[in-house]
């Protein structure tokens, strides 16, 4: 295996996962800002990575299996967090969509690739701006400066529900013939 800028980047975002917790349980009045912060971070390091990779013609089988590895579990902690500080219905059924359709959606690719045609699910334009969405709705929510904030990232975050849904239908309805084939071909 390789080790290049981009697979560093995306470790580099895999161990910022326990100081993330940590700074959200640990630092008092700090925390929220902290916690936000190190999520912009991943968040920065998730976009940059892939498109370095890209850019430098540094694509890696390691690369392209743990970048959305770490992606996912940022997301997820992130929601889990948010969803406890708020511990109210309108951010925890969000939350269960995001996740929902990140278990169906990994599932769905992982099949695909049984049958040879991983391409057909392959990272689509609409998956990134939901991914942006997601992020910067967490960022905010994480961070909580003021009502502002607040409101924006709730806002937002409904906004990347609507677009999780979205990408999720495009993934399906790529997928649809192999889904319903009676064949087990």
């Amino acid at each position: 295996m390789k080790i290049n800028l981009p697979i560093l980047l995306t470790i580099f975002r895999v161990i910022l996962i326990p100081f993330f917790i940590l700074a959200y349980y640990l630092l008092d009045e700090w925390s929220a800002f902290f916690t936000a912060l190190i999520f912009m971070v991943a968040a920065f390091t998730d976009v940059f990575d892939g498109y370095l990779a890209r850019r430098l013609k540094q694509t890696t089988r390691f690369g392209a299996f743990l970048d959305p590895v770490a992606d996912k579990l940022m997301v997820a902690i992130a929601l889990i967090l948010v969803t406890e500080h708020y511990a109210s219905w309108w951010i925890s059924i969000p939350a269960i969509i995001i996740l929902s359709r990140e278990m169906l959606i990994s599932a769905l690719r992982e099949w695909m690739a049984q049958i040879g045609k991983r391409d057909n699910v392959a990272v689509s334009g609409m998956g990134k701006i939901k991914t942006i969405s997601q992020m910067t709705a967490l960022t905010w929510l994480l961070w909580r400066p003021n009502d502002i904030v607040i409101i924006a990232g709730i806002v937002v975050l409904y906004i990347s529900v609507i677009l999780t849904l979205w990408s999720m239908f495009e993934y399906l309805w790529a997928a649809r013939k192999d889904l319903l084939s009676d064949s087990g071909e």
